[in-house]
This record gives structure tokens, sequence and C-alpha cells, in this order.
């Protein structure tokens, strides 16, 4: 068999595809995630149980549904923030929060890590953003 420049050129555009489709660490969710999120992506939440834990823990600054409560939580139906977030990424935010003295914070008041609840484990955080996914308008 004689093997052609074609040959060759189809083989190198084949075998670059293939790693651009799998380099990197861009996750079924969307853009790639930072090294820091990484162990967060293997995370695969429970909305149902994530809603009871919503409930128990975030509800009292996002309200019911995660509407939101004017002064302190944003709504998170709406949320361009958590839409534009892989679910690992979002997890990540989770884990550390966001203090009032966070530029990006515009309710003047700090959202604590785990939502101030230090008994949520990784897995508790991956089924709320389950739910909080569910909320999307």
């Amino acid at each position: 068999m004689k093997v052609t420049r074609f040959t060759v050129l189809l083989a190198l555009l084949v075998g670059a595809a293939l790693i651009a489709a799998c380099g990197g660490a861009a996750t079924p969710e969307g853009p790639a995630i930072s090294a820091e999120a990484q162990k967060y992506a293997s995370l695969v939440g429970d909305a149902a149980a994530g809603k009871t834990k919503f409930d128990g823990t975030c509800v009292s600054c996002h309200g019911p549904g995660g509407v939101g409560i004017a002064g302190l939580g944003k709504d998170m139906t709406t949320s361009e923030f958590i839409k534009g977030l892989p679910d690992a990424e979002m997890i990540l935010f989770l884990t550390k929060g966001r203090p009032a003295s966070d530029s990006a914070n515009t309710t003047g008041v700090d959202m604590p890590p785990r939502g101030g609840n230090p008994a949520l484990t990784d897995q508790d955080l991956a089924d709320v953003v389950a739910y909080i996914r569910t909320l999307a308008k």
C-alpha cells in the first residue's frame, strides 16, 4: 500500500481533532474549569437532595425557590453569574462564599462559605448546585 501525502495529512488532521476534543478541562456543561475546581468535576448532584439542603441553609437569604431576598441574597432564577459557571466552578464558589468586600458583591452582605453551614459536604454542595440548576428561568 502506497502512503500518499494526502493520507498522512488526513491522519494528522484526524489526530489533531481528537486531541483538541479531549484536551483541556472542558466539561459537558461547557467551558474549561480551573485547576482549583477540578476536584469537584466528578461530583454528580441530586436535585431532590439539593432542595432539602437549600431549604435548610440557603433559603434564609435566597428565598424559597431561589427568588432572592432584597438586601440579602440575589435572585438565583435569573442570575447570569450562575448560568455562566460550570457545576465544578459553582461548587468551588460555594466552598468559598463571597465576602461583602468583594467588588462583585452587590448586596453588601457576606455570603459565608458553604452558606454558613460548615457541615455541608462537597457532595451536599453538588446536590445544591443540581437543585439551583432547576430554578433557572
